[in-house]
């Protein structure tokens, strides 16, 4: 799952492909991009989420979002929409969008309604503790493994009570959503746990702060969120590798063409 943040103040990538009145046409180049490096689907973001981040108008990232939408559902691969928001669900399925990715794992008034009116669309359910201003500020506390395990299956289970079918489902532990770095790796080190819920699995280690932490040394979470995004290329592939390696389904990633190489060394190694 390649990424596209169509933000001007994403953590990772902030404004590098954002071309507000200009056609978006560097967004839709680092689609294309995206494609060539190897992605089997895009992911596009209009609100950036990153922890102490501003939740964005609805009327704003609708602007943002919209237009790509229209252009990658006419890419040939499937098409996700990173939002929390249930207008901007309706609108990007309309639109043309294939799957519905939430942080909030539709939490928000009328998302599980917004979903379950397009029974074709896949939908990602994604554990956040918290919420992003103030997730980093208090972390979870305790066994970070059950509680993600435990909520995830609740919120799929809401989710198949509105109809939806369990093949249209799959789940994110969300790394670095209210998270220690502790908890972060716990949760790939016992993400087989994940897997038992009968669910496929989405991990989206790229570029995360947690990397830095433990891959540059002496570095605190905070000192590792200032690291400069090229400090972090090889730790998210080696993340994405262990995530796969141990049963992961996706993986959503900004360094697309690194990382596809590296899975091809791992599938030949492994079959």
């Amino acid at each position: 799952m390649g990424i596209v943040n169509v933000t001007p103040d994403s953590f990772s990538d902030g404004g590098t492909y954002f071309q507000q009145g200009s056609g978006l046409t560097g967004v839709f180049e680092h689609c294309a991009q995206l494609l060539r490096d190897g992605a089997d689907m895009l992911d596009i973001g209009g609100e950036s989420t990153r922890p102490g981040a501003t939740p964005l108008p609805l009327d704003e990232e609708l602007a943002r979002v919209l237009p790509v939408v229209r252009h990658a559902a006419q890419l040939g691969v499937p098409v996700s929409v990173d939002t929390y928001k249930p207008e901007v669900m309706q609108a990007a399925l309309d639109a043309g969008a294939d799957i519905i990715n939430d942080i909030w794992a539709l939490r928000q008034p009328g998302a599980l309604q917004a979903v379950a009116r397009h029974p074709a669309c896949g939908v990602c359910l994604m554990h956040m503790h918290r919420e992003p201003q103030t997730m980093q500020a208090s972390p979870m506390q305790g066994d970070a493994v059950v509680q993600v395990v435990d909520f995830l299956k609740a919120r799929a289970s809401v989710l198949e009570r509105t109809g939806v079918k369990s093949t249209r489902i799959v789940l994110d532990p969300g790394i670095g959503f209210g998270k220690t770095v502790e908890q972060n790796f716990l949760l790939l080190r016992q993400q087989r746990a994940l897997l038992a819920t009968g669910y496929p699995l989405l991990a989206g280690w790229s570029r995360k702060s947690s990397l830095a932490a433990v891959s540059v040394s002496n570095t605190s979470l905070a000192a590792a969120a200032r690291l400069d995004m090229s400090e972090r290329m090889v730790p998210s592939i080696a993340a994405a590798l262990l995530a796969v390696d141990r049963g992961a389904r996706v993986v959503r990633v900004h360094d697309v063409r690194e990382t596809v190489q590296a899975l091809k060394v791992w599938s030949a190694a492994a079959f």
